[in-house]
């Protein structure tokens, strides 16, 4: 890919700009985490609980915020009292197995029990994984999230290294319908079709109505060109630097979206 500064770069940059506060919030959260089971000879569910509700409770209760689910995931065996743990919490606007919306911060109701047979390995998920192997931030999806929203989602989760040891992660979902809505005046904002698509060219959002979230974008070349995203994500590497573009066979540009492993696809 070559530098360049074209429509599709500034809206690429647009694009970037709305997901960015989101992966700041993760960041302070990470950090905050971090430093408190640091300071703790034992961690123990009991304690880290009730701070990670007031840690992610605010954000998820603030107007206009993207997130709709939040918390830490523990690594299993970390926690003294609690070998695994999900301390995942859902907003009032969460529809998440409930039939009535605005009921505040509610706490995920999760299987901790591995001998139930409702149980579900987190570990074997990729929002775990990719962490784990690269120990950097990683954005999952869209994806149907079972476990968490019952709905098309893009989770990013941080890892949290304490001596060299993966301790857990924190993260946010982000339901996808609320994605496009803050993308879409955007994507509009050009005269061509726009369409969002993660790194294995899966659709974020597009101003085509066709064109189904979570499919795959069939375009001649669009898999080379999204290497490098692909690329970083093995690597561990999310930083994309200055907006990197290329032109398909077709005539499309594929533009980077910053450092959120997202590309723009402008026809």
């Amino acid at each position: 890919m070559t530098r360049v500064t074209t429509p599709a770069a500034t809206i690429a940059e647009r694009i970037a700009a709305t997901i960015d506060p989101v992966f700041a919030v993760i960041e302070d959260w990470r950090r905050e985490v971090a430093a408190l089971l640091a300071a703790d000879d034992e961690p123990r569910a009991g304690r880290i609980d009730p701070v990670i509700a007031d840690l992610v409770g605010g954000e998820l209760e603030r107007p206009g915020t993207l997130i709709t689910g939040a918390g830490f995931v523990a690594a299993p065996g970390f926690l003294a009292d609690a070998p695994w743990h999900l301390a995942w919490w859902l907003s009032g606007a969460s529809p998440f197995r409930t039939d009535v919306l605005g009921t505040g911060l509610r706490r995920l109701d999760a299987v901790s029990d591995p001998d139930a047979e409702a149980f579900r390995d987190y570990t074997t998920l990729e929002w775990w994984r990719v962490p784990e192997r690269t120990r950097r931030r990683h954005l999952t999806g869209p994806y149907v999230d079972y476990l968490c929203t019952d709905d098309y989602t893009v989770t990013i989760t941080s890892p949290i290294v304490l001596d060299g040891e993966m301790a857990g992660l924190v993260g946010a979902d982000v339901y996808v319908a609320k994605l496009e809505q803050a993308l879409l005046p955007e994507l509009r904002a050009a005269d061509r079709t726009c369409t969002v698509v993660n790194a294995s060219g899966r659709i974020v959002a597009s101003t085509d109505l066709h064109r189904a979230t979570g499919a795959l974008l069939r375009a001649e070349g669009l898999a080379d060109a999204l290497a490098p995203l692909r690329e970083r994500e093995a690597d561990g590497d999310p930083r994309a630097g200055e907006a990197q573009a290329t032109t398909l066979p077709g005539g499309a540009e594929v533009v980077a979206c910053g450092d959120t492993s997202l590309a723009l696809v402008l026809e």
